[in-house]
């Protein structure tokens, strides 16, 4: 990539608020959260027709990316990796992104997926395989995991020392992307920024309020993640180290989180390391599957 002019950002997939953010930070120079070295260039729209969440949004948020942040708009994703330097696949619906991810990944260029990066272990697996095969770098993350809220608890000095951890958030169920993969996978997200991997079993409680998924690590650590269906969408994390327990609050950051996660794949883009290990990411997705697959069980426990 060359420093010395700004990289032009591609979208692939205009139904989530998120592209609107994006935007915002890096073509709108009056922004509360304005950042300089990219401009979101062109974008194609997607959208999922079965999901109401997703479809319905498309026009509007194709329309304000293109009335108001300037930004052109194409007929398909390749069109996209074509005309830019590196890729935000935002896609609302995981179960797009292995086909959206094909057709783009001859391309070369890297690529930054919203969550959630797969429905599936298998497919997680398969797009890391295709991103080796075509030389893409390639990282996915929930901006959960880069709010300063957790991150100013959880530090490289001590996370070695972490013990255990408990996350809530909210939690709200979508068939097509079920259990904890369609919101509930910030709360996982928070939880392995603070565990790690070595996750070795899941057990997980669900009814139509609340999950609970209990997961213990092989050295004996154990983290949970509670969703709620019940209003409440604050993010919470209690933080157990030996001697103390740190409470993390998403709420009383000032900073946005979306900012710090646009910070961070600015800087994979500009030639920085990939931010999360792609075997992290694929034990996260296998630990939201496992998480699934017992809460249909009845709470019983499954091995990663």
């Amino acid at each position: 990539m060359n420093p010395s002019r700004d990289l032009k950002l591609g979208i692939i997939g205009l139904d989530t608020s998120h592209v609107l953010v994006f935007s915002d930070t890096f073509n709108n120079p009056a922004s509360k959260q304005a950042m300089k070295g990219a401009r979101v260039t062109v974008a194609w729209p997607g959208g999922s027709p079965d999901l109401p969440s997703s479809i319905s949004r498309v026009a509007g948020y194709t329309a304000e990316l293109k009335d108001k942040f300037g930004v052109t708009i194409v007929d398909s994703p390749e069109a996209v990796a074509q005309a830019c330097d590196a890729i935000l696949l935002t896609s609302l619906d995981g179960r797009t992104h292995p086909g959206q991810f094909a057709r783009i990944a001859p391309f070369g260029k890297p690529v930054f997926m919203d969550k959630p990066f797969a429905v599936s272990t298998a497919d997680a697996k398969a797009m890391f395989a295709m991103a080796k095969k075509h030389n893409v770098k390639l990282f996915s993350s929930s901006s959960l995991r880069f709010t300063e809220a957790l991150v100013n608890v959880v530090t490289p000095e001590n996370k070695a020392t972490v013990k255990g951890a408990d996350f809530c958030g909210a939690a709200a169920h979508e068939a097509t992307n079920p259990g904890l993969y369609w919101y509930g996978i910030h709360a996982v997200e928070m939880l392995y920024t603070t565990m790690g991997r070595g996750c070795r079993s899941v057990r997980c409680v669900s009814n139509e309020s609340y999950d609970l998924a209990t997961g213990v690590w092989a050295d004996g650590r154990i983290g949970t993640v509670r969703g709620s269906r019940t209003g409440n969408y604050e993010m919470h994390g209690l933080v157990h180290f030996e001697k103390t327990t740190v409470p993390v609050n998403v709420q009383t950051q000032v900073k946005p989180f979306y900012a710090s996660l646009a910070e961070a794949f600015l800087a994979f883009f500009q030639g920085g390391p990939t931010p999360i290990d792609p075997e992290e990411t694929i034990e996260l997705i296998r630990f939201i599957e496992a998480a699934n697959e017992s809460s249909a069980n009845g709470g019983k426990e499954v091995l990663l």
